[in-house]
């Protein structure tokens, strides 16, 4: 390994600062490690995990930036990157930046200036290809950053030194999609996997002090298990379902992992079953796919699980964060379309909530999974893949006229890549969502002579929207369901949204656009243009009580890699590549 490390004087770290022209000596304050109280109820002015808190809510309680200074916001710093996919959230901690540099190397700066601290740069075989690697999120624990390496190994590194002081091989190197979450002392991570191979599709849990594998948990179901025959006859080592997206949420008063699960592989029923209808229309049907499942932190034991597209044919992703948050509800049907018949109204409830990829809003009591509201998402369309709930059951369906029955059929379905892998922010004190989205349909043909049962398929705007209101940022009330639209544009958007105490949202796209608005109204008080399409990211923190807020920019892959095969013309070229960080901060 090749490492390059900063200098450690006594207590403290020595780095330099830049101000006014001049170069002088910054003192950090005398290192702490990052307990689990820590990450519990973390300083407001750092950024601890993918979405700052275990309940992945994204909010930020700093104020300093407000309504009427935002305006004010100029750049503070700048850093390039090297080369590679940039899909990431970075760390921040005491004044340090730890982030995922793509080309998968590890790197910390000074959070003040871009100064670099340290660097771990590891050694690859000739089978992995670094720059392809994706990487959503590192890890923070005592006084270690854990990595989820591209050749298969979970690495713990040194915070103040950027050595290693701990690497276990964990698989074949498919943990890279997906992010890291460090809970009750545990270090997290999920794994992409594909058809033919569901010894890599699961969960895992390591000690995070030596690296010891505590558990993992498969996410599909096999033969003989609870949950195997809705596989039908599919041959167990075959099934893959993969938890390849955002890391989950962590409940400790419950000691439960809230986590999501992709689509099953191979897309289609007809290249997984043979028929369309082999298998049901209603859940559960290939467990775990689509779903989100409880975890028990100690043992990697299910709780519970809740499914909410079963069966799927089109590769609409379910495998985002899960909010976690207490709410009273009260859904209004001129809003909601399923509400469970059971749910008491006005009650204040611990719940689940998540936003599918493929489309769909669902909310789920905590302790049991059980439904209680969920809606088609952004909006409800003839043509979506969701066939209804019942509000007795909470049960599932899929819209059979949607579904392949033979090779080579082409259908349109609703909805595709609708929010994709940047994270959706929730405000604790408006008990409100806000969710960038993309009113994007699929347009997809079956094809059994691909691996994967599709061939071609592209993302196509849903007939009959307004071209200029692709992309958007909505407020959706969690009390109600009731959507109101912020903001509305043209140009694509992968980057995370955020929001702080002080009722500012901040959002970038693709064409270059950093914006904050307005949490009510969703006027723009401020806009910037970076150098490429920002890419989730979007954290604010503080040091020394100034506050921060930056974005990483690049390319990332798959709906991250810049404009679909759109019927748009006039939308401008994405600036690929340009991978850099951009930090802004008030004169």
């Amino acid at each position: 390994m090749k490492i390059s490390s900063i200098v450690v004087s006594g207590a403290a770290l020595l780095v330099a600062a830049v101000s006014s022209g001049a170069v002088a000596q910054t003192q950090v304050p005398p290192f702490k490690p990052v307990t689990e109280q820590v990450l519990l109820n973390p300083d407001p002015g750092d950024w601890l995990m993918l979405n700052r808190t275990f309940d992945q809510q994204r909010f930020s309680p700093l104020k300093q930036i407000n309504k009427s200074n935002v305006s004010k916001l100029r750049m503070a710093w700048s850093r390039g990157l090297p080369n590679g996919t940039q899909e990431s959230v970075p760390i921040i901690y005491q004044g340090v930046m730890y982030l995922y540099a793509p080309g998968a190397s590890i790197q910390a700066v000074n959070a003040t200036n871009g100064d670099l601290l340290w660097e771990y740069i590891r050694d690859y075989p000739n089978s992995v290809n670094p720059q392809a690697a994706r990487n959503k999120s590192l890890g923070i624990y005592e006084d270690m950053i854990f990595f989820a390496a591209p050749d298969g190994f979970l690495v713990a590194i040194d915070m103040k030194t950027g050595k290693e002081r701990w690497a276990t091989k964990v698989d074949d190197g498919g943990q890279t999609a997906g992010g890291i979450l460090v809970a009750d002392g545990k270090v997290i991570t999920n794994r992409t996997c594909i058809e033919g191979t569901r010894p890599q599709c699961f969960i895992a849990a390591h000690d995070a002090k030596t690296g010891k594998e505590v558990w993992r948990f498969h996410t599909t179901a096999a033969a003989g298990e609870p949950g195997g025959d809705t596989w039908a006859d599919m041959e167990t080592n075959k099934r893959a379902a993969s938890p390849w997206g955002l890391p989950g949420s962590y409940d400790p008063k419950r000691k439960m992992l809230y986590w999501g699960i992709a689509n099953p592989d191979p897309y289609t029923r007809l290249s997984r079953h043979g028929r369309y209808d082999a298998v049901p229309f209603v859940s559960p049907v290939n467990l775990y796919s689509n779903s989100t499942v409880a975890l028990d932190v100690t043992t990697g034991k299910l709780a519970w699980y809740y499914q909410e597209l079963p069966g799927d044919d089109w590769d609409a992703d379910h495998n985002q964060e899960r909010i976690l948050t207490k709410t009273m509800l009260n859904p209004d049907p001129k809003h909601v379309k399923w509400i469970s018949d059971s749910l008491p109204r006005g009650q204040e409830r611990e719940v689940v909530v998540t936003v599918g990829e493929g489309g769909g809003m669902f909310v789920v009591e905590r302790d049991t999974g059980k439904f209680l509201w969920a809606h088609p998402f952004p909006y409800d369309d003839p043509n979506i893949n969701m066939g209804g709930i019942d509000p007795k059951t909470g049960l599932s369906k899929v819209n059979p006229d949607k579904l392949f029955k033979t090779d080579g059929q082409k259908i349109l379905g609703c909805y595709h890549n609708t929010r994709a892998l940047w994270s959706i922010a929730y405000h604790p004190f408006k008990n409100a969502l806000y969710i960038p989205f993309q009113d994007q349909c699929l347009s997809m043909t079956a094809n059994l002579k691909t691996k994967v049962g599709w061939g071609p398929r592209s993302g196509v705007m849903r007939p009959g929207i307004d071209p200029n209101k692709y992309m958007n940022l909505a407020k959706v009330d969690l009390a109600t369901g009731q959507m109101k639209i912020l903001h509305s544009q043209p140009q694509a958007g992968t980057g995370s949204a955020l929001v702080t105490g002080s009722d500012l949202v901040f959002w970038g796209d693709q064409n270059r656009r950093l914006r904050a608005f307005d949490a009510d109204s969703g006027k723009v008080l401020w806009e910037t243009i970076v150098g490429g399409m920002v890419m989730n990211s979007t954290v604010t923190y503080s040091v020394n009580g100034k506050q921060y807020m930056m974005v990483f920019t690049g390319e990332g892959q798959s709906v991250s890699a810049g404009p679909l095969s759109l019927t748009q013309k006039t939308m401008p070229k994405a600036v690929r590549g340009f991978n850099a960080i951009y930090v802004f901060a008030l004169p």
